[in-house]
């Protein structure tokens, strides 16, 4: 559907476009609102309820998430659909258009990480957590190494959001998927278990303080914690 100046959308304020013919303008024209690229990144790992993706936005009000997915489904990123019984809720799910948005995330992320400002050991969601694991992956640091490692990650009061990584000749898969079966399994807040892979935060102490557990072989944990280096700060000019 060809979206004109004067295109009428329920949800969907086209008065605030740029009128470009840019496409990285249009891209701001569909993704450019507060908190929208937010909206999209929760959603990366699946279909969410409306509650899910507000506990990964905990500065986001209720209203304003509401008018974001209505503009995100309204220009084809997303879709509402009702779970059978015994679930029966509705969830949000991108559509295979929305989910092609992930390399967006990921190569923004990639340049933002490098800002002098950027502090990884912040509170980040589950869905935050997967997508930067899968921007970070380096094969150049896995090798040729096997590896399978079940996260339970934890969120509050929430029930805790289970992943599988798999690492294999230089491949990382990294999908929410059941932790039953795989022999290593890590729990922990996201912020947690990012402190040991990118803050340095020694897997001992933070299992001796309860921020974090693991059931099987933690060497192997430890392992794969390395394989997600950080890129180089960029330069502040001189006197900032």
């Amino acid at each position: 559907m060809k979206l004109e100046k004067t295109t009428k959308i329920p949800g969907v304020d086209f008065k605030r476009r740029y009128n470009d013919a840019c496409a990285a303008a249009h891209a701001l024209d569909l993704i450019g609102d507060r908190w929208a690229l937010l909206v999209l990144r929760e959603l990366m790992i699946g279909p969410r309820r409306f509650s899910d993706v507000k506990a990964g936005l905990p500065g986001i009000s209720a209203n304003v998430l509401t008018q974001r997915l209505a503009e995100l489904e309204a220009v084809g990123l997303l879709t509402r659909r009702e779970l059978p019984p015994p679930a029966a809720a509705r969830v949000y799910e991108l559509t295979r258009w929305g989910y092609e948005a992930e390399p967006i995330l990921k190569v923004l992320g990639m340049w933002a990480a490098r800002s002098p400002l950027h502090d990884p050991t912040m509170a980040f969601s589950p869905a935050s957590f997967v997508l930067s694991l899968r921007t970070m992956f380096s094969p150049a640091h896995a090798g040729f190494a096997r590896l399978r490692i079940g996260f339970r990650v934890t969120r509050g009061d929430a029930a805790p959001v289970t992943c599988v990584a798999e690492v294999a000749a230089g491949e990382f898969t990294f999908e929410p998927a059941p932790v039953d079966g795989v022999e290593t399994v890590v729990t922990g807040a996201p912020e947690a278990i990012a402190g040991v892979i990118y803050g340095g935060m020694g897997l001992t102490d933070m299992i001796a303080a309860g921020a974090l557990a693991v059931t099987g072989n933690a060497a192997e944990f430890e392992r794969f914690a390395t394989w997600f280096p950080l890129p180089d700060k960029a330069d502040l000019p001189e006197g900032t």
